[in-house]
């Protein structure tokens, strides 16, 4: 079970997760990528991370932005796991866009 993460704790997150914010006990992203495919095969590898985790993120495709909102739903707002899944997603897009 995780807990819930403090408004401060969560401001101390978001300095190290760059593009994203906190909205309304979520932590929200859209992502650009270069090209329609490129961002559904970033929801491709996004969705194997978060298999793994067994923490799963809401996930929106407009063209070629794909928007994450995170948060873990049986506590009602942001943990750790939404911190952690949000740096995988981060990275995942940085490998997408060097592609």
């Amino acid at each position: 079970m995780a807990e819930l993460l403090s408004d401060d704790q969560i401001t101390d997150a978001l300095r190290d997760l760059p593009g994203w914010e906190a909205r309304a006990g979520t932590l929200h992203r859209a992502v650009t990528a270069p090209d329609f495919l490129t961002g559904v095969a970033l929801v491709s590898d996004v969705a194997q991370a978060a298999e793994q985790q067994d923490h799963h993120p809401d996930i929106d495709i407009r063209w070629t932005t794909v928007t994450f909102t995170l948060s873990t739903h049986s506590e009602g707002g942001i943990t750790t796991k939404d911190v952690s899944l949000a740096r995988d997603i981060n990275r995942l897009a940085e490998s997408r866009a060097g592609r």
